[in-house]
């Protein structure tokens, strides 16, 4: 019958249907990723700028301190990450599969879940954080009040963003982008704000800026709340108790714990027991780093934000070719984009801090550069945690990869207590994320067939080429030349041209460089007719 189609024409319907599907995909990843682009780059210059007021007005030991009481808080998110990843996995999941009824159980137990366990960390850092705050904490007499309090509001702020998770997790899964990037904006402002307020504070500095920050995350939390109400209808809280469920979801974050704590003990560990051996001025250094790591980091974050539902949604529909596709490439591209602002700031580091800060910590110039290592070491890995995170099957995994990365806090204490300095912290976390890496990767050939030796040769391999390659000709203008503002803009541009470059020339295939001439050449006929 004519109304039937013959096997080559069922076959030649599914491939553009896949390519259809496929390239919609890719645009709707584009589009998010340019639109957070944009967010990024006006939250890149507010967060910068407010750094060096905030350090200014507060000075090096207040700044030193807030960052430190601050990590004694995030402590406790060891509680609350793996329970925020079992969350945003089972919605973009479920997202997925089209079942809406198992949507709006998902998101209002999530709701319940982040409650409960917002009031068991409020206990929880009551109990021993305040304690440990005041016994064990290398916090100078004179600020021990006013840290007390920062810590009262930290606690606050920080069950405050907790209950924000399931809202923000929606707005993700649905790949909303333009709203998630309008409320950051609206985060950045009123931090902004809250730089020029403390330099007029009528109260003691510490304590205002800790108060406002806490005003700020209310807000946003709200219009969170707000707009996914409004638009996602599986955003209305309703308290369901569906047992089955929460066995399943508290049974993923069960496993997961393992390696949010990890990261947690990794980071704001290593930060405490940066406190115990080297002071507020050590953790201020630190802080500065991770100020200038946030604001380059966040280009890759973005694009991961954008890429990750897709990795979810692909495994969850079945489709493993193009969620491998999507962790070569999504590996490679974060890793280039971060080569790409990192690379100038590493051969200007010193530069940069002086012009940036009217006062540069000890060690802040060398806690920047280790930093920026770290989170080029980590970049490849994030593709790998999503697809790992999308099957959830996860006990295994965790058990390895997790109990490698808990081994960062004890090494790290030991090298301190023998008298190391304080950089040693983030060299320890470079050299155990790459065994991490070679840990991810065995375990992912066996759980989504994952070629180990395909991913060296098209990931690994391919960026530590770039890499080399790319910064010879920078690193040694930088020894050659003096410190000034026209070699800074030279540097700059030598880096930029050197990345590019060789990202094109070595790091693409035939291919892709194939694709960027031809998008090139519909810009230019675009801008030709206007």
């Amino acid at each position: 019958m004519k109304s039937l189609m013959t096997p080559s024409k069922v076959q030649i319907t599914l491939n553009n249907a896949f390519m259809t599907n496929t390239s919609a995909n890719s645009k709707r990843i584009a589009k998010n990723t340019l639109l957070l682009y944009v967010r990024m780059l006006f939250m890149m210059a507010v967060s910068l700028y407010t750094s060096r007021v905030v350090l200014n007005a507060l000075g090096v030991e207040d700044f030193g301190i807030y960052n430190v009481v601050g990590g004694v808080v995030a402590m406790f998110s060891m509680l609350s990450g793996s329970l925020s990843a079992a969350i945003t996995r089972f919605i973009t999941y479920e997202l997925g599969t089209g079942n809406k009824e198992n949507l709006k159980k998902i998101f209002s137990s999530s709701v319940t879940i982040q409650i409960g366990l917002a009031a068991l960390i409020i206990l929880l850092a009551e109990a021993v954080g305040v304690w440990f705050l005041n016994v064990k904490m290398n916090i100078p007499d004179a600020r021990i009040v006013a840290a007390n309090w920062v810590f009262q509001f930290s606690i606050l702020t920080f069950a405050v963003n907790l209950i924000s998770v399931p809202y923000n997790a929606s707005i993700i899964a649905h790949e909303r982008m333009s709203a998630f990037a309008y409320i950051s904006i609206l985060e950045a402002v009123g931090k902004l704000a809250i730089a020029f307020l403390i330099i007029i504070s009528p109260m003691d500095k510490l304590i205002f800026y800790a108060v406002l920050m806490c005003a700020v995350a209310l807000i946003v939390r709200f219009t969170y709340g707000a707009y996914c109400k409004r638009h996602f209808e599986e955003c209305t809280y309703h308290f369901i108790f569906d047992k089955d469920l929460l066995k399943r979801m508290f049974g993923f974050a069960g496993w997961n714990f393992i390696g949010a704590t990890s990261a947690v003990l990794r980071d704001q560990g290593g930060n405490i027991v940066i406190n115990l051996f080297c002071g507020p001025a050590a953790n201020a250094a630190r802080g500065i780093a991770f100020q200038v790591n946030n604001a380059v980091y966040g280009f890759v974050s973005n694009f991961m934000t954008a890429l990750n539902p897709q990795i979810t949604k692909s495994y969850a529909a079945g489709d493993r070719n193009y969620m491998l596709t999507l962790i070569y490439q999504g590996a490679r591209l974060s890793f280039y984009m971060l080569l790409l602002l990192s690379l100038p700031v590493l051969v200007n580091t010193h530069y940069i801090l002086g012009l940036w800060l009217k006062i540069v910590p000890d060690h802040a110039v060398l806690f920047v550069q280790l930093v920026l290592i770290f989170a080029m070491s980590e970049s490849i890995s994030n593709p790998l945690i999503t697809a790992m995170l999308a099957t959830g099957k996860i006990r295994n995994y965790q058990l390895v990869v997790g109990g490698l990365q808990m081994m960062n806090l004890p090494v790290s204490y030991l090298l301190l207590r023998m008298g190391m300095f304080p950089e040693v912290v983030i060299v320890v976390a470079i050299a155990i994320s790459q065994c991490c890496l070679a840990a991810r990767l065995v375990m992912l050939r066996g759980m989504i067939g994952l070629s180990v030796r395909k991913y060296m040769k098209k990931v690994y391999i391919n960026v530590f080429v770039v890499t080399v390659i790319a910064a010879i000709l920078p690193f040694l203008l930088s020894m050659k030349l003096e410190e000034s503002f026209l070699n800074f803009v030279l540097l700059c541009f030598v880096a930029l041209i050197c990345t590019v470059m060789t990202i094109y020339y070595v790091g693409c295939d035939k291919t892709e460089r194939q694709f960027i001439l031809s998008k090139l050449h519909t810009i230019k006929n675009k801008l030709n007719k206007k």
